[in-house]
């Protein structure tokens, strides 16, 4: 009776135009409302999963968890709130705006707005269809996707992420962040998917180093790679080409395609307009809780996946 699967992200974003521009046109998502303050973009049958609001933070400003019906969301509320969490409920109108037929809003430890909600809006009516052509997204029962979250404290946030919000370890990873610095990433689940969030004490800018996307098939990846990387705009063989002069200002890609150790997703990461990433991916491999088992790993790719930052 506990969280099922992450519904829904929303960003605060300086610059909504060129978000709009980039999760349509380079992502491939489809909009459903979208001005220079706001917007909402379809990635299945849902009224919507990704929102971008115009704000000063370019970051993570809020995240969705979807329960199964009221009486989940009755049990989670109080669970909540006998951990001492100051937990709003009858909140007609946000419940309205996000399209779901109820929902509680509360602040994790470190001050990150999340909802828990039922009831969404599904518009099987009218069919996602993707304005760059990607077959579709792996959501259903597994839901949006994941973010990567950075927190002050790993213990204080393991505690109530796990303790109380009811998430599963995946496995650990020992990330190199640098010459000096190594942060263990904990990977956790409340689904199929290997990873609903990663939560890390790492020494980052934002809540967020990136969210993910995955995509129904590989050539989905392949084309979003060069949408991103600019070279679905150009005629000649990518491989032919004579070198320009000046270097690139187009290309957002910050990491080459290449494959996770723990979950095995085939990815590639981009920066987003507000600086953090995206990453795009396909063919995870999922987890059973019959049988999986927590393990560690000490880097995050089996191969691929080189940073093109300082390129």
């Amino acid at each position: 009776m506990g969280i099922k699967s992450l519904g829904y992200m929303g960003f605060s974003v300086s610059d909504v135009p060129a978000w709009r521009s980039f999760l349509t046109e380079k992502v491939g998502l489809m909009e459903v409302v979208g001005s220079d303050e706001n917007a909402l973009y379809r990635m299945d049958s849902r009224s919507w999963r990704i929102a971008v609001e115009r704000g000063e933070a370019d970051d993570l400003a809020f995240a969705g968890y979807e329960v199964a019906n009221p009486l989940a969301l009755k049990l989670i509320t109080e669970r909540l709130r006998e951990a001492g969490v100051q937990v709003k409920t009858g909140d007609t109108e946000l419940a309205e705006k996000r399209g779901v037929m109820e929902l509680v809003s509360f602040e994790d430890p470190f001050g990150m707005p999340l909802e828990i909600y039922y009831g969404a809006t599904e518009l099987f009516e009218q069919p996602f269809v993707s304005g760059t052509g990607v077959t579709g997204f792996l959501t259903g029962d597994q839901g949006a996707g994941h973010y990567f979250y950075a927190v002050p404290n790993i213990e204080e946030g393991l505690a109530f992420y796990t303790g109380i919000l009811g998430f599963q370890m995946s496995d650990v990873i020992d990330i190199a962040m640098g010459p000096d610095i190594t942060v263990r990433g904990y990977f956790l689940h409340c689904n199929g998917r290997h990873h609903t969030m990663a939560i890390a004490e790492a020494p980052l800018p934002k809540r967020v180093h990136h969210f993910l996307l995955q995509a129904l098939t590989l050539d989905d990846v392949g084309h979003a790679f060069d949408r991103i990387d600019g070279l679905g705009d150009k005629s000649t063989d990518s491989n032919l080409r004579v070198p320009a002069n000046s270097d690139s200002t187009s290309s957002r890609i910050t990491a080459t395609i290449g494959r996770h150790v723990n979950d095995h997703m085939i990815s590639f990461y981009s920066e987003t307009p507000s600086g953090f990433e995206l990453e795009f991916g396909w063919g995870a491999r999922e987890v059973d809780d019959r049988s999986w088992v927590m393990t560690r790993h000490k880097r995050t790719a089996m191969w691929g996946h080189k940073s093109l930052r300082n390129k």
